[in-house]
């Protein structure tokens, strides 16, 4: 008896690739969407958010919307780069905005502070010292202060925790000795009427200012009179030549600004990777970038992993209870000694 044998003929290695390769086609042309669509929408709202003719950003928004879908549907194959295009006209525009100095400004960012070196001597114009008398309510004033860099001695990293663990806000304090505190703060400058705004950060809607201050203005006003702010001051343990580079370093920015307006920007140009990126271009950098630098809100850990903090060999967590300062600094009030009472007793000082 004769038996039927049936064979299986294997399949074509073809077939398999030709499938591979239809995925990724579809993978990358998926993804390729997707970034343009991201692309797109930010235009559209980078149209709406900084269009200087307000009563007409709508319709500014509204003309690129329609004229993309009508590009696109007669692109044809081409309407991915039909996207791209219409998104790098926008781009060009938005860049093409510039910062300017002048404005009409809220009022204690309404001066910017600069700086002029005579040898060992230097005069910082414009210090900011308000006399608040509630989170909104202050009497503005500004003064000149000259100090000797000689006398820079050390510098201290003052930490603001705005109750949200992934952002915060770092103030640097030059301590000149004999109770001589220059504290900066890097922050968005303000027109009347404008509050904070993440979102807005990313549009160009705020400049960069330095603000140099006293600290019973910058750091009181954020112990004391803002809710939801926890402040903690910890002592650098840089030595003094770094410290005074350091300090240099902010006084060079500072008139660079004065002549060249630079936007704030909630990534790239805020209170932290400005700080990483110009003020630290001539001191020593870490092996490696951090997330915590863009994630702000554990900056001060950071710097204590990467030894920059006095610490007196605490650990992290306790070192952190023990430099925070708003319940003392209620108590120090409108002292004209807030700086020295705010250190006594802490690590480092």
């Amino acid at each position: 008896m004769t038996g039927t044998q049936t064979y299986q003929i294997p399949a074509s290695p073809r077939s398999g690739s030709s499938f591979l390769r239809k995925l990724c086609r579809v993978l990358a042309a998926t993804f390729i969407g997707f970034v343009l669509l991201l692309l797109n929408l930010w235009a559209v709202a980078a149209i709406y958010v900084d269009c200087r003719i307000l009563s007409l950003r709508v319709v500014f928004a509204a003309i690129y919307i329609v004229a993309l879908i009508f590009l696109v549907a007669k692109a044809g194959r081409h309407r991915a780069l039909c996207c791209l295009l219409c998104f790098c006209v926008v781009l060009g525009w938005w860049l093409s905005l510039k910062p300017s100095d002048d404005g009409n400004w809220r009022p204690d960012v309404a001066r910017t502070a600069w700086a002029e070196t005579a040898g060992d001597r230097i005069t910082v114009h414009n210090v900011r010292n308000c006399d608040y008398h509630s989170e909104t309510e202050y009497s503005d004033c500004w003064s000149d202060r000259t100090y000797n860099l000689s006398d820079l001695r050390a510098a201290d990293f003052f930490f603001v925790n705005w109750g949200v663990r992934w952002i915060g806000h770092p103030i640097v304090s030059f301590d000149f000795g004999d109770n001589q505190h220059l504290a900066f703060s890097i922050e968005a400058r303000y027109k009347p009427g404008q509050t904070y705004s993440a979102i807005l950060g990313f549009f160009r809607q705020y400049e960069l200012i330095f603000i140099a201050a006293d600290e019973r203005d910058v750091i009181r006003l954020r112990t004391n009179y803002r809710k939801d702010e926890e402040v903690y001051m910890y002592r650098t343990n840089a030595p003094p030549d770094v410290v005074r580079k350091f300090f240099l370093t902010y006084v060079t920015y500072l008139n660079h600004l004065r002549e060249h307006p630079e936007w704030y920007n909630a990534v790239t140009k805020n209170c932290t990777t400005t700080l990483d990126s110009k003020l630290s271009e001539d001191l020593p950098k870490p092996k490696a970038w951090s997330y915590k630098l863009l994630l702000n809100g554990t900056l001060d850990e950071l710097l204590y992993e990467r030894g920059r903090l006095v610490t007196d060999g605490l650990p992290f967590v306790e070192l952190k209870q023990r430099e925070h300062i708003n319940p003392f600094a209620r108590t120090v009030g409108q002292s004209p000694d807030f700086s020295a009472l705010i250190r006594a007793g802490r690590v480092g000082f």
